[in-house]
Protein backbone atom coordinates (compact mmCIF):
# COMPACT_ATOMS: atom_id res chain seq x y z
CA UNK A 1 0.00 0.00 0.00
CA UNK A 2 1.23 3.49 -0.87
CA UNK A 3 1.03 5.86 2.11
CA UNK A 4 0.61 9.39 0.83
CA UNK A 5 2.71 12.06 2.50
CA UNK A 6 4.04 15.46 1.54
CA UNK A 7 6.75 13.96 -0.71
CA UNK A 8 4.53 11.40 -2.46
CA UNK A 9 3.65 12.69 -5.95
CA UNK A 10 0.13 12.43 -7.22
CA UNK A 11 -0.60 10.14 -10.15
CA UNK A 12 -1.01 13.19 -12.38
CA UNK A 13 2.43 14.40 -11.29
CA UNK A 14 3.93 10.96 -11.97
CA UNK A 15 2.42 10.94 -15.46
CA UNK A 16 4.06 14.29 -16.20
CA UNK A 17 7.44 13.45 -14.63
CA UNK A 18 7.66 10.09 -16.39
CA UNK A 19 6.75 11.57 -19.78
CA UNK A 20 3.79 9.21 -20.14
CA UNK A 21 1.94 10.65 -23.11
CA UNK A 22 0.32 7.64 -24.76
CA UNK A 23 -1.12 4.55 -23.06
CA UNK A 24 -2.56 1.61 -25.01
CA UNK A 25 -4.84 -1.15 -23.75
CA UNK A 26 -5.36 -4.74 -24.86
CA UNK A 27 -8.81 -5.14 -23.31
CA UNK A 28 -8.78 -8.89 -22.76
CA UNK A 29 -11.03 -11.10 -20.65
CA UNK A 30 -14.59 -9.90 -21.27
CA UNK A 31 -15.84 -13.32 -22.35
CA UNK A 32 -14.03 -15.24 -19.62
CA UNK A 33 -15.29 -12.79 -17.00
CA UNK A 34 -18.86 -13.51 -18.14
CA UNK A 35 -18.59 -17.29 -18.41
CA UNK A 36 -17.01 -17.51 -14.95
CA UNK A 37 -20.24 -15.95 -13.69
CA UNK A 38 -22.44 -18.26 -15.78
CA UNK A 39 -23.38 -15.36 -18.05
CA UNK A 40 -23.33 -15.24 -21.86
CA UNK A 41 -20.13 -13.82 -23.35
CA UNK A 42 -22.13 -10.88 -24.68
CA UNK A 43 -22.73 -9.78 -21.08
CA UNK A 44 -18.99 -9.57 -20.61
CA UNK A 45 -18.61 -7.25 -23.58
CA UNK A 46 -21.37 -5.02 -22.22
CA UNK A 47 -19.65 -4.81 -18.84
CA UNK A 48 -16.33 -4.23 -20.58
CA UNK A 49 -17.79 -1.34 -22.56
CA UNK A 50 -18.71 0.44 -19.32
CA UNK A 51 -15.21 -0.05 -17.94
CA UNK A 52 -13.77 1.23 -21.22
CA UNK A 53 -15.70 4.49 -20.83
CA UNK A 54 -14.53 4.89 -17.24
CA UNK A 55 -10.87 4.13 -17.94
CA UNK A 56 -10.68 6.40 -21.00
CA UNK A 57 -12.04 9.32 -18.98
CA UNK A 58 -9.67 8.61 -16.10
CA UNK A 59 -6.63 8.53 -18.36
CA UNK A 60 -7.65 11.95 -19.67
CA UNK A 61 -8.13 13.26 -16.13
CA UNK A 62 -4.62 12.24 -15.00
CA UNK A 63 -2.96 14.05 -17.88
CA UNK A 64 -2.38 11.37 -20.51
CA UNK A 65 -2.69 12.91 -23.97
CA UNK A 66 -3.47 9.84 -26.07
CA UNK A 67 -5.18 6.51 -25.40
CA UNK A 68 -5.50 3.54 -27.78
CA UNK A 69 -7.79 0.58 -27.12
CA UNK A 70 -7.88 -2.76 -28.94
CA UNK A 71 -11.62 -3.13 -29.53
CA UNK A 72 -11.85 -5.65 -32.38
CA UNK A 73 -9.06 -7.41 -34.24
CA UNK A 74 -8.96 -8.72 -37.80
CA UNK A 75 -9.08 -12.22 -36.28
CA UNK A 76 -12.15 -11.54 -34.13
CA UNK A 77 -14.44 -12.12 -37.12
CA UNK A 78 -13.84 -15.83 -36.44
CA UNK A 79 -15.81 -15.63 -33.19
CA UNK A 80 -19.47 -16.76 -33.02
CA UNK A 81 -21.79 -14.56 -35.07
CA UNK A 82 -23.89 -13.60 -32.04
CA UNK A 83 -20.80 -12.38 -30.19
CA UNK A 84 -19.53 -10.37 -33.16
CA UNK A 85 -22.96 -8.77 -33.61
CA UNK A 86 -23.08 -7.87 -29.90
CA UNK A 87 -19.67 -6.19 -30.08
CA UNK A 88 -20.65 -4.23 -33.18
CA UNK A 89 -23.90 -3.05 -31.58
CA UNK A 90 -21.97 -1.81 -28.54
CA UNK A 91 -19.53 0.07 -30.77
CA UNK A 92 -22.35 1.57 -32.81
CA UNK A 93 -24.15 2.66 -29.63
CA UNK A 94 -20.98 4.25 -28.29
CA UNK A 95 -20.33 6.08 -31.57
CA UNK A 96 -23.86 7.48 -31.48
CA UNK A 97 -23.33 8.89 -27.98
CA UNK A 98 -19.64 9.73 -28.05
CA UNK A 99 -19.83 13.23 -29.49
CA UNK A 100 -20.89 14.26 -26.01
CA UNK A 101 -17.54 13.15 -24.59
CA UNK A 102 -15.96 16.57 -24.18
CA UNK A 103 -12.38 17.21 -25.30
CA UNK A 104 -11.98 13.79 -26.98
CA UNK A 105 -10.84 13.50 -30.60
CA UNK A 106 -11.89 10.10 -31.96
CA UNK A 107 -9.89 8.04 -34.43
CA UNK A 108 -10.99 4.57 -35.57
CA UNK A 109 -7.83 2.80 -36.68
CA UNK A 110 -7.96 -0.29 -38.84
CA UNK A 111 -9.65 -1.33 -42.07
CA UNK A 112 -13.19 0.05 -42.01
CA UNK A 113 -14.07 -1.35 -45.46
CA UNK A 114 -15.76 -4.58 -44.18
CA UNK A 115 -18.07 -2.64 -41.85
CA UNK A 116 -21.69 -1.97 -42.72
CA UNK A 117 -22.13 1.30 -44.65
CA UNK A 118 -24.29 2.89 -41.94
CA UNK A 119 -21.79 2.11 -39.20
CA UNK A 120 -18.81 3.26 -41.25
CA UNK A 121 -20.60 6.55 -41.92
CA UNK A 122 -21.27 7.05 -38.18
CA UNK A 123 -17.63 6.44 -37.32
CA UNK A 124 -16.35 8.80 -40.01
CA UNK A 125 -18.81 11.50 -38.94
CA UNK A 126 -17.62 11.18 -35.35
CA UNK A 127 -14.01 11.54 -36.48
CA UNK A 128 -14.84 14.69 -38.43
CA UNK A 129 -16.99 16.23 -35.70
CA UNK A 130 -14.37 15.77 -32.98
CA UNK A 131 -11.23 16.58 -34.97
CA UNK A 132 -8.77 18.87 -33.23
CA UNK A 133 -9.87 18.20 -29.67
CA UNK A 134 -6.96 17.92 -27.21
CA UNK A 135 -7.29 14.30 -26.00
CA UNK A 136 -6.82 11.62 -28.66
CA UNK A 137 -8.70 8.33 -28.41
CA UNK A 138 -7.78 5.66 -30.95
CA UNK A 139 -10.23 2.76 -31.17
CA UNK A 140 -8.64 -0.15 -33.01
CA UNK A 141 -11.46 -1.72 -35.03
CA UNK A 142 -10.89 -4.53 -37.53
CA UNK A 143 -7.25 -3.90 -36.72
CA UNK A 144 -4.16 -6.07 -37.06
CA UNK A 145 -0.59 -4.91 -36.65
CA UNK A 146 0.77 -6.94 -39.57
CA UNK A 147 -2.04 -5.81 -41.87
CA UNK A 148 -1.33 -2.20 -40.89
CA UNK A 149 2.34 -2.50 -41.89
CA UNK A 150 1.42 -4.18 -45.18
CA UNK A 151 -1.07 -1.39 -45.87
CA UNK A 152 1.57 1.23 -45.11
CA UNK A 153 4.11 -0.33 -47.47
CA UNK A 154 1.56 -0.68 -50.27
CA UNK A 155 0.52 2.96 -49.78
CA UNK A 156 4.13 4.05 -50.21
CA UNK A 157 4.61 1.85 -53.29
CA UNK A 158 1.47 3.33 -54.86
CA UNK A 159 2.91 6.78 -54.15
CA UNK A 160 5.96 5.88 -56.22
CA UNK A 161 8.44 5.16 -53.42
CA UNK A 162 11.30 2.90 -54.51
CA UNK A 163 13.22 3.09 -51.24
CA UNK A 164 11.34 3.10 -47.96
CA UNK A 165 12.60 4.40 -44.62
CA UNK A 166 11.27 3.94 -41.09
CA UNK A 167 10.06 7.53 -41.15
CA UNK A 168 8.15 6.84 -44.37
CA UNK A 169 6.31 3.93 -42.77
CA UNK A 170 5.54 5.81 -39.55
CA UNK A 171 4.07 8.65 -41.60
CA UNK A 172 1.41 6.43 -43.22
CA UNK A 173 0.44 4.23 -40.28
CA UNK A 174 -3.07 4.56 -38.88
CA UNK A 175 -1.56 6.28 -35.81
CA UNK A 176 0.45 8.95 -37.66
CA UNK A 177 -1.51 11.66 -35.80
CA UNK A 178 -0.08 10.76 -32.37
CA UNK A 179 3.15 9.64 -30.66
CA UNK A 180 4.00 5.97 -30.28
CA UNK A 181 2.67 4.35 -27.10
CA UNK A 182 4.86 4.67 -24.03
CA UNK A 183 2.98 2.02 -22.07
CA UNK A 184 0.89 -0.95 -23.20
CA UNK A 185 -1.42 -2.50 -20.59
CA UNK A 186 -2.90 -5.96 -21.09
CA UNK A 187 -5.56 -7.50 -18.87
CA UNK A 188 -6.82 -11.08 -18.77
CA UNK A 189 -3.71 -12.94 -17.51
CA UNK A 190 -2.33 -13.54 -21.01
CA UNK A 191 1.31 -12.62 -21.68
CA UNK A 192 1.31 -11.80 -25.38
CA UNK A 193 0.77 -8.79 -27.64
CA UNK A 194 -1.71 -10.36 -30.09
CA UNK A 195 -0.77 -8.46 -33.25
CA UNK A 196 -1.35 -5.06 -31.60
CA UNK A 197 0.64 -1.95 -32.58
CA UNK A 198 3.60 -4.08 -33.66
CA UNK A 199 5.51 -1.19 -35.24
CA UNK A 200 4.55 1.52 -32.78
CA UNK A 201 5.28 -0.45 -29.60
CA UNK A 202 8.86 -1.37 -30.50
CA UNK A 203 10.14 0.43 -27.40
CA UNK A 204 6.98 0.60 -25.31
CA UNK A 205 6.93 -0.62 -21.74
CA UNK A 206 4.44 -3.42 -20.97
CA UNK A 207 2.27 -3.95 -17.91
CA UNK A 208 0.30 -7.19 -17.53
CA UNK A 209 -2.66 -7.46 -15.17
CA UNK A 210 -4.22 -10.71 -14.02
CA UNK A 211 -7.59 -9.00 -13.80
CA UNK A 212 -10.17 -9.46 -16.53
CA UNK A 213 -10.97 -6.22 -18.35
CA UNK A 214 -14.41 -5.73 -16.68
CA UNK A 215 -12.63 -5.86 -13.30
CA UNK A 216 -10.16 -3.08 -14.05
CA UNK A 217 -10.34 0.04 -11.86
CA UNK A 218 -8.76 3.48 -11.72
CA UNK A 219 -6.54 2.11 -8.96
CA UNK A 220 -5.13 -0.44 -11.39
CA UNK A 221 -4.24 2.38 -13.77
CA UNK A 222 -2.46 4.10 -10.89
CA UNK A 223 -0.41 0.93 -10.28
CA UNK A 224 0.50 0.71 -13.97
CA UNK A 225 1.59 4.36 -13.94
CA UNK A 226 3.73 3.80 -10.83
CA UNK A 227 5.31 0.77 -12.46
CA UNK A 228 6.08 2.76 -15.59
CA UNK A 229 7.49 5.69 -13.61
CA UNK A 230 9.89 3.35 -11.81
CA UNK A 231 11.45 1.97 -15.00
CA UNK A 232 14.39 3.27 -17.04
CA UNK A 233 13.79 3.51 -20.78
CA UNK A 234 17.14 3.02 -22.51
CA UNK A 235 15.96 2.95 -26.13
CA UNK A 236 18.58 0.29 -26.88
CA UNK A 237 21.38 2.22 -25.17
CA UNK A 238 22.97 2.11 -21.72
CA UNK A 239 22.36 3.98 -18.50
CA UNK A 240 24.27 7.23 -18.20
CA UNK A 241 27.34 6.94 -16.00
Amino acid sequence: MIVKNETTPTIKELVERAGLRHIAFIMDGNGRWATSRLLPREAGHKAGAEVFRKIVRYCKDIGIKCCTVYAFSTENWNRPKTEVEAIMKLLEKYAAEADGEKEISFHFIGDKAPLADAMREKLENLERNTAGRPYILNIALNYGGRAEIVNAVNTLIEAGKTEITESDISAVLYTNHCPDPDLVVRTGKELRISNFLLWQSAYAEYYFSEKMWPELTEGDIDEAVRSFAGRKRRWGGLDEA
